[in-house]
């Protein structure tokens, strides 16, 4: 411990959190844990007791910081001011004061990140800056702040999808529905622990922790990843699936009644997937989770559940002129199938998408390249907006797909002879709000079964769902803004949108508009992701340059399995500065000089350039300077007199004209006084 450290512990003798005051204000007293459990957005009250009174003129400094690297850049670290609202959000304020006591009300953004945090103290008194730990705490989402991405307007729905630790799950089939008891217990002791240590085992945290962090402020990205680590097949995270054969090495996914358990054996057995589980299994510990985080969340059963493995919209079934069936499709339907849904807005969409999101962590497709599934939004998947991330696609066939079944001749000719266009989606499910009977929410899905809007929507999903989607994503960037006479310098960044390697050949094209003069690179790259670096020498371009100074960059991107990009890439060559800097007070009728500095930006001589001059009430004609010759990069000056013959606000404007290079303008505003 520093001298300065000791020094502040020493004059703090207490530091009093509040504990039971916040977490009721908070709604966070059923958390069966010591720590302070604070929600985003919404302020929160310590005192501290000192030794000594404290002086006026002491500067209090708080720093709240989460992760294991904080940096303001990334909002893991603020720093704040007493009574002064910082740039970050946070706040503090002094409630009362006495001798020897403070009373702070703090305050976070209501877009904070969540998970832990340290709050330290430095104070600045005369020339000494000491400081201490204050504390520690968990911030999680705030569904009652009503600047929350997470917030839930209605008091009985944040009650029964935040605070209910118990539920039910519904089972059977679309004649049989059965209720199943869950215990979510997203306050027992540990829970919350877990919760955020499934953040930090994530494949996101392990690779990048800062910017993994600096993420989970966003709702739609911490339910990704929580869906992605219920799961165990690509993360090891918690739950391992099995649908077929015994269970003897591990439990029966019949025989889970609850996700405490659950939890705790993935967390005390070293991280090691809890065998075994099933759709239930998964919905019920990732409503737990999302749950503890303080994101409102739901458990969904939806009857004749499809699986679309192939995202045409349609379940197919093969068989043969007998009647036998053939496996030559890895679509099905499940009598049931259980999901989530979780409650946030969606500000990469678009404020009609806001609500109810679809997550599902049972490991049935990969969502760019890992098992997981979601948030795709009611309202796209009712709307047939299957283009929408994420998922809504396969989500619209799980609830509205159609059975087709097909004879396969002998000759290979496929026909199609049945086709089931409301089997699919029956009687959505969930618990209703304050008691354990069934609520049928097909309704948010899809409209009414054979309806026209329903056909119409299903034909526009069609439509979105079978174009074809690309495989390669890829951005042309400028490295860094060219001026005239330069090299242009570029990267074309790639990125493998599937889970295979690419090998894509590369053709870069550059050329001046209006002009036929190219120049081509080609190479091939292997990705996931890539990126290369082309240059645009000056020599290249300057014989092709029009007026306008732009240059198009074009990169077609093809695959060995003909899938293609395109890529175009406009660039503007800015230039070169050019100052006016006016030598005197400007008077109505009294003469003033007029310095401009200029720079030749080429790396070759240029000859008869004319600088021009004009501006109404300063200049009676236009003012034309030769500039006989200037070197390669040379800075030269020129100096001219204007004289002011009408007062006010007035425009200068001066032009450096080349037959290398076109105008280079700069003007400046000049506040010309009457005459004295």
């Amino acid at each position: 411990m520093n001298l300065l450290y000791v020094f502040l512990a020493q004059k703090i003798t207490n530091i009093d959190w509040h504990s039971k005051l916040n977490k009721a204000a908070h709604h966070t007293s059923d958390y069966n844990s010591m720590q302070v459990i604070l929600r985003r957005g919404q302020a929160f009250t310590i005192t501290l007791n000192f030794q000594t009174t404290v002086q006026p003129e002491d500067n209090f400094t708080f720093i709240a910081s989460t992760g294991l690297s904080p940096a303001e850049s990334q909002q893991t670290k603020a720093i704040f001011h007493l009574s002064e609202d910082a740039a970050s959000g946070w706040s503090a304020t002094q409630e009362h004061c006495e001798p020897g006591r403070m009373s702070l009300i703090i305050v976070s953004p209501a877009n904070a990140i969540i998970g832990r945090y340290k709050l330290k103290l430095q104070i600045a008194s005369g020339n000494k800056t000491s400081s201490a730990l204050l504390g520690q705490f968990v911030l999680l989402f705030n569904p009652w702040c009503p600047n929350d991405d997470v917030y839930m307007a209605n008091e009985n729905e944040r009650q029964e999808y935040v605070l209910n630790d118990s539920g039910i799950i519904f089972q059977g089939k679309e004649k049989y529905i059965q209720q199943e008891a869950w215990n979510y217990g997203q306050f027992e002791e540990d829970i919350l622990d877990i919760s955020l240590s499934i953040l930090d085992r994530s494949l996101n945290h392990r690779q990048d922790p800062s910017t993994d962090v600096s993420n989970r402020n966003d709702p739609i990205y911490v339910c990704r990843v929580i869906s992605a680590m219920v799961n165990s097949n690509d993360e090891k995270g918690v739950v391992e699936g099995k649908w077929s054969g015994n269970y003897r090495s591990g439990t029966n996914p019949l025989h889970w009644s609850g996700s405490v358990t659950i939890l705790r054996k993935w967390y005390r057995g070293r991280y090691k997937p809890v065998r075994y589980g099933q759709c239930w299994v998964f919905a019920g510990v990732m409503c737990t989770v999302l749950r503890s985080l303080g994101i409102p969340t739901r458990v969904i059963t939806n009857f004749n559940s499809a699986h679309d493995s192939n995202i045409n919209l349609s379940i197919d079934k093969y068989i043969d002129v007998s009647g036998n069936t053939l496996n030559l499709t890895e679509d099905s339907v499940w009598n049931f199938h259980v999901w989530n849904e979780s409650w946030f807005t969606r500000r990469d969409l678009g404020s009609f998408y806001d609500g109810w999101q679809v997550l599902d962590a049972t490991p049935q497709e990969k969502s760019k390249g890992i098992y997981r599934c979601g948030p795709a939004s009611t309202r796209a998947i009712k709307e047939g907006d299957v283009n929408l991330d994420y998922d809504s696609s396969f989500v619209f066939a799980a609830v509205n797909a159609d059975c087709v079944t097909w004879i396969q001749h002998s000759n290979k000719r496929k026909e199609r002879i049945y086709s089931n266009t409301r089997k699919i989606g029956k009687f959505i499910s969930t618990k209703a709000v304050g008691t354990n009977t069934r609520v049928d929410i097909t309704d948010n899905y899809k409209y009414p079964e054979g309806s026209s809007k329903e056909r119409q929507v299903y034909k526009k999903a069609l439509k979105l769902a079978t174009t074809r989607k690309p495989t390669v994503s890829g951005k042309l960037k400028l490295d860094a803004s060219t001026v005239i006479g330069q090299d242009i310098l570029l990267t074309l960044a790639l990125q493998n949108l599937t889970a295979e390697f690419k090998t894509m050949k590369v053709k870069l094209k550059a050329s001046a508009y209006l002009e036929n003069k190219r120049m081509e690179i080609s190479a091939s790259v292997c990705i996931p992701v890539k990126e290369i670096s082309f240059k645009i020498t000056y020599s290249q371009y300057k014989n092709a340059l029009l007026d306008d100074r732009k240059i198009l960059v074009t990169a077609v991107c093809e695959d060995r399995q003909g899938a293609s990009l395109l890529l175009e890439k406009d660039i503007v060559l800015q230039d070169p500065l050019l100052t006016i800097e006016v030598l005197g007070p400007t008077v109505v009728h009294k003469a003033t000089n007029v310095l401009v500095t200029f720079t030749n930006p080429l790396s070759e001589v240029v000859t008869d350039c004319v600088l021009r001059a004009e501006g109404s009430g300063l200049l009676k004609e236009q003012l034309n300077i030769n500039v006989a010759r200037m070197a390669p990069m040379e800075t030269s000056t020129a100096e001219f007199e204007i004289i002011p013959y009408k007062s006010g606000i007035r425009q200068l404007q001066v032009d450096l004209a080349c037959i290398r290079f076109s105008n280079i303008k700069g003007f400046v505003m000049l506040d010309v006084a009457p005459a004295q």
